[in-house]
């Protein structure tokens, strides 16, 4: 395998630290070079939107291979990240790539190669009349960028996706993880060149400063998605003429309610908070319904402070962990809108379901938050009630993913009230042309009421 280096076709370094630049010259260089790789991703994606899903499965699983072949490669490049990462920052745990990572990242793409060609597919085919007819077709968003942070598995996930979908791919990822991207970003090349696809179907930034450049690209890039922390998101959002897709944060609740059944509530609130801690659908904040046992409340916590997590409570909660000599810290007002990304938890006693939603509504981040109840009625409400992507009952929101979902990856999760929402898999990679054919109709003949539209849908007679 070819290591990436200034030279290759697809990658682009500079020798600068990504703490600035030496002057301005090195900045308006810096942008021309990236926006040159963006226009070349777009004439790219114009090929790739015409390939066959033969040659875009081959080339996903090429980039298996490639994975596999070097595996060594891959968890030595992902050693010397996370023996130059900060341990205390929480991100860090995000930062492995280990045999579990892999083969995870592995198994997506097997599914992915499973999965129907998302183009090409007709969801509306009207008659508009005789002989002039009207379909709706689902095809690439073109070149797809995305700035991402500390999760190395995250590019052959979101690569093969936009593989699959026909799009042309900018990668930015975070220098945490910039030894690990480096040998993933050659797998994904090599892939690419076996496949004989243009390697201007996939670039890596490897500059903090590339962010700048690659926002101002609006010209060629179609929709960027950033994933990694909210100030990362804002930063995008507020920076870019191209459209976002992207979450935040990920403050994610569970409300406990009085009909709730206490085995299932402890086991999937403890799932949801120490699984994986680090993940942007870990739990947040923990409501109880204020008639819950005492009892019960205690054994959830004792659960969860015997896997190491913190517990941070307002004073009903407090209360009782005091009348059994257990210790908590107190919950302030910041704690209920904070994403920790750690094993520290804040938990609320409420009066009532109404209450639970008001508060999800008011300090989540719309990701995904869940109820444990076994009443029909409070569960129809709940989940009318929160506006969030995902409202589970249950179980655990560590469910909120592509992977889990059978989507084969996802590209990341989206908070918007828009199409796409929640972990966006396939679907959400793909756009749609209106496709109109006719033997020589003109507007002229309708306007003068000489001809008129039938307006029938095809293939419903």
């Amino acid at each position: 395998m070819t290591s990436p280096k200034e030279t290759q076709a697809g990658s682009i370094e500079h020798n600068n630290s990504g703490l600035g630049y030496d002057d301005e010259k090195d900045k308006m260089d810096e942008r021309e070079a990236i926006l040159g790789l963006a226009a070349k991703a777009k004439n790219a994606s114009r090929m790739l939107a015409q390939s066959t899903i033969g040659v875009r499965n081959k080339t996903i699983f090429y980039f298996l291979e490639a994975l596999q072949d070097h595996k060594a490669e891959i968890l030595a490049a992902n050693k010397k990240d996370r023996d130059t990462a900060n341990p205390k920052d929480p991100l860090t745990k995000r930062l492995a790539f280990d045999d579990s990572k892999l083969a995870v990242v592995l198994d997506g793409l097997k599914a992915l190669v499973a999965m129907d060609d998302p183009l090409g597919k007709i969801d509306l085919a009207r008659e508009l009349d005789q002989d002039l007819n009207l379909y709706r077709v689902t095809c690439p968003i073109g070149v797809v960028a995305v700035i991402f942070e500390a999760r190395p598995d995250a590019l052959p996930q979101i690569a093969s996706l936009c593989i699959k979908s026909a799009n042309a791919i900018i990668l930015k990822g975070g220098k945490e993880a910039l030894e690990t991207n480096k040998v993933l970003f050659a797998c994904l090349q090599e892939a690419l060149h076996k496949a004989e696809l243009p390697a201007d179907c996939a670039h890596l930034l490897t500059t903090r400063t590339a962010v700048d450049a690659l926002l101002c690209a609006d010209k060629y890039v179609d929709l960027v998605i950033p994933r990694g922390s909210n100030s990362l998101v804002t930063y995008v959002q507020d920076n870019t003429r191209i459209p976002v897709l992207g979450h935040a944060e990920g403050i994610c609740h569970i409300y406990i309610d009085k009909s709730a059944d206490g085995e299932k509530a402890k086991r999937v609130c403890i799932d949801a908070k120490t699984n994986y801690p680090a993940a942007c659908n870990s739990l947040e904040t923990l409501l109880i319904h204020k008639d819950i046992a005492p009892g019960l409340i205690i054994d959830i916590i004792a659960g969860l402070r015997t896997r190491g997590v913190e517990v941070k409570a307002d004073p009903v909660i407090s209360a009782v962990c005091a009348a059994k000599s257990i210790s908590v810290l107190p919950a302030d007002e910041s704690d209920w809108s904070t994403e920790y990304c750690d094993l520290t938890l804040s938990i609320k006693s409420v009066d009532n379901v109404d209450e639970a939603i008001d508060h999800i509504n008011a300090y989540g981040s719309g990701h995904t938050d869940g109820i444990m109840c076994e009443n029909e009625e409070i569960w129809k409400h709940f989940f009318t009630g929160v506006n969030s992507a995902g409202v589970f009952r249950n179980a655990s929101t560590r469910f909120a993913d592509g992977f889990r979902y059978g989507f084969g990856a996802e590209v990341g999760i989206s908070t918007n009230k828009m199409h796409p929402r929640g972990p966006v898999g396939i679907e959400g990679l793909v756009t749609y042309k209106y496709k109109l054919e006719g033997i020589g109709q003109t507007v002229e003949d309708y306007a003068s009421g000489q001809k008129s539209f039938t307006h029938k849908e095809i293939g419903n007679d």
